[in-house]
């Protein structure tokens, strides 16, 4: 089972809001999922994004795999 740390896409059209869920990586997009660490909004100027640093590097630790963005996300709050 390959953990990934990724955006689960939520809000209406051309609104995007984003969860930043721990998923297995056979789970669809806006499927299943194992827990939700964060939120990401980028609509507001400057864009939004919450995490729960403790769960993210628990998870980390644990092998799970951040997507591209999710990776530079963490960077910028300096989780990684």
């Amino acid at each position: 089972m390959s953990v990934k740390i990724r955006l689960r896409r939520m809000g209406a059209k051309k609104a995007p809001f984003y969860r930043v869920v721990v998923a297995d990586s056979r789970y669809p997009r806006d499927g299943r999922f194992i827990e939700e660490v964060g939120t990401y909004d980028p609509t507001k100027n400057p864009s939004e994004f919450k995490i729960d640093a403790e769960k993210a590097k628990k998870w980390l630790a644990s092998g799970a795999q951040p997507t591209d963005t999710v990776r530079a996300l963490l960077k910028l709050n300096g989780i990684l």
